[in-house]
């Protein structure tokens, strides 16, 4: 892609409304745009991030043998009356009636629906395990939208939902799942920490969630620094005493953190209520026992930030990262220059290789400056001065100094930082 047939409308200044990093960074990276309170687009870079993270978490629910879905947004409110949980959602359901009076709400979860769905057509233990799972928009009507999509009215969830004939099935897929979500935020480049959880309004048995330790979160994690125990603070409260970990009673450590996964094991709570049977092997029949998974897909993109940023800007991990590299030609005038980079340019398309070509008309300064705030993993840069010497000056993201490589070098450099570890961990 060209900068200049792009749509990047990086800002110089900080908007007044973003309280974090991850906010402020988004937003002046040309990564969203505020519609409304809670409400927000995302431009071109956001969008590459976004499907980047979502083509990992479906290739993780692909070996976790889950099939994807798509439910509907829309649901009528008996669904949620017939599970009991239509009063216990409170203020942040959106209710309203359609042109024929029937009460509808737009979904903030799909437990019922999944469950309805089910009902009737997973008739026997022999159609068991299933596991099912859709990435679609939630809605949940926030008393305070903050800090970006982090706290938003409207996002983009992937949420799973298993069915299986006993509780030891479920406990299979269970496990399976947490690890797909540990492969999933580590190929994000998250150090997600998987924590004990109180279900709440979900309900269920037993649950986990999956925190990202950053000082802007809104959550809190009470973790130990003997044995690794950590539970949200809400389990916490439940299970701990005078603040000392319950496995080895060293005192507990409060961090903050962003929650950017749930799971929970559901047990009979929505099958029982809603009716959701199937015929055992002894004839009877029985609620499914259900598990549900859930991530925030869109939280996934700040908390990466959060935890990837620098006072320069953002600095992409190289799995999601909007494109691995820009090539900068410095000098607009400069055929040689302007050659180089094509020629650079269109190696790089031809081996595959996700790259933005900056042939804007503006300074060198402002173009390396976008590069760091928008935060590609690797910066190229074609000068008369490195020419002179035959090469270009790549600079590694999170790197102190550039460094002078051959031309011809530069496509399997940037083939090499794609299968290491990832050029933008540090």
């Amino acid at each position: 892609m060209r900068w200049s047939l792009a749509y990047i409308p990086t800002l110089r200044e900080t908007p007044t409304e973003a309280e974090i990093a991850s906010h402020r960074l988004m937003l002046r990276a040309g990564l969203i745009r505020k519609l409304s309170a809670g409400t927000y687009s995302y431009l071109p870079l956001g969008m590459r991030v976004l499907l980047k993270v979502i083509r990992i978490i479906r290739e993780e629910m692909t070996r976790a043998g889950a099939l994807e879905v798509l439910l509907p947004a829309l649901q009528p409110s008996e669904l949620w009356k017939r599970s009991g949980r239509y009063d216990k959602m409170g203020p942040e359901m959106v209710r309203f009636k359609d042109r024929h009076g029937k009460e509808m709400v737009l979904g903030p979860t799909h437990e019922e629906v999944i469950t309805h769905l089910v009902a009737g057509e997973l008739r026997s233990y022999r159609d068991l395990p299933k596991t099912l799972y859709q990435i679609q928009t939630k809605f949940r009507d926030e008393q305070r939208p903050r800090f970006g999509v982090i706290r938003s009215c409207e996002f983009l969830m992937k949420d799973a939902y298993s069915f299986d004939r006993n509780e030891a099935g479920l406990d299979v897929i269970y496990d399976r799942m947490y690890d797909a979500y540990v492969r999933i935020f580590e190929k994000c480049g998250l150090d997600a920490v998987p924590v004990q959880a109180d279900t709440g309004v979900m309900g269920g048995d037993d649950s986990h969630e999956f925190m990202v330790l950053a000082n802007s979160g809104e959550d809190t994690v009470m973790r130990c620094p003997g044995c690794s125990w950590a539970a949200s603070q809400d389990k916490a409260v439940k299970v701990v005493q005078n603040d000392a970990c319950p496995e080895c009673h060293k005192p507990l450590q409060k961090l903050p953190a962003i929650e950017v996964g749930h799971i929970f094991k559901l047990g009979t709570k929505y099958s029982a209520s809603m009716e959701a049977v199937f015929v055992d092997e002894d004839g009877k029949q029985k609620p499914f026992i259900m598990g549900c998974y859930g991530i925030g897909v869109s939280r996934i993109l700040p908390a990466v930030i959060e935890t990837h940023c620098d006072e320069a800007g953002i600095r992409w991990p190289a799995g999601i990262a909007p494109y691995l590299a820009v090539i900068i030609p410095i000098n607009h005038d400069d055929a040689q220059i302007q050659e180089a980079a094509e020629r650079l340019y269109r190696d790089a398309l031809e081996a595959g290789l996700e790259v933005l070509l900056d042939d804007r008309e503006v300074s060198g300064g402002v173009k390396m400056k976008d590069a760091d705030l928008i935060g590609f993993p690797v910066r190229i840069v074609l000068s008369s001065k490195t020419l002179q010497k035959s090469s270009v000056e790549v600079k590694v993201r999170t790197e102190p100094e550039p460094t002078l490589v051959d031309p011809a070098q530069v496509v399997p450099l940037l083939k090499k930082l794609l299968d290491t570890k990832d050029p933008s961990a540090g």
